[in-house]
């Protein structure tokens, strides 16, 4: 079902080419930016996008899990994500 509000949880780590995020839920969305402030930014574009990627495909959308359902392993942050639609699906609309 198409929501105007996502929340996801997303697993941060550092890596040797920088800050790369994965999105448990949502298999092949990943990301990653050079600063915690970069690797933020991308993970909330990455997410609008492959959200708006199933919304067009009409793909079930995964639900997030819950905090005590998610693991991370040592040097990983857990951090949720939310993005607000419409605006972001305006743009994309703009662009076909």
């Amino acid at each position: 079902m198409k929501k105007d509000r996502y929340i996801y949880p997303a697993i941060f780590y550092d890596g040797s080419d920088g800050i790369s995020v994965e999105f448990p839920n949502l298999p092949g969305c990943f990301t990653c930016g050079e600063t915690k402030e970069e690797a933020l930014q991308m993970a909330k574009e990455a997410l609008a996008l492959h959200l708006y990627g199933l919304e067009q495909e009409n793909e079930a959308i995964p639900e997030p899990s819950e905090l005590p359902d998610i693991q991370t392993k040592n040097h990983q942050v857990l951090v949720f994500i939310e993005v607000w639609m419409p605006p972001f699906r305006y743009e994309m609309e703009k662009r076909r």
